[in-house]
């Protein structure tokens, strides 16, 4: 069994900052995995926001480039990412992905709630 556990959502205002993490627990290498962040926005579709692969390369979304970073800590199985800038629409619930080799494993999700 292989669990994600999101954590660091909440409610804060347009241009704060909020770090969100993710923490792999159970039957996981974790190093081994791309990890991801992913979010969905009510009555949007699910959207890729960050990225970061085994190795370490990144890449992001185009709304959230110069503003997000993602990063990892493997000695924790942690993956972080941190959310400047927040913006209205960036307003969904956020869920980190592990990928390997055809494993695909989901946290349940943490709600980012940017609002004035």
């Amino acid at each position: 069994q292989v669990q994600l556990v999101e954590s660091g959502g909440g409610l804060v205002q347009p241009g704060e900052s909020l770090q969100l993490a993710c923490v792999a627990s159970g039957s996981i290498t974790f190093p081994i995995y791309d990890m991801n962040w992913y979010r969905q926005a009510p009555g949007k579709q699910r959207e890729l926001v960050a990225a970061m692969t085994a190795r370490g390369s990144t890449s992001y979304g185009d709304s959230v480039k110069g503003r997000f970073t993602i990063s990892r800590d493997n000695a924790k199985n942690a993956v972080y990412l941190q959310m400047n800038m927040l913006r209205p629409d960036d307003t969904a619930v956020y869920s980190c992905n592990a990928y390997y080799g055809g494993l695909d494993f989901w946290g349940k999700g943490t709600l980012v709630t940017v609002s004035s």
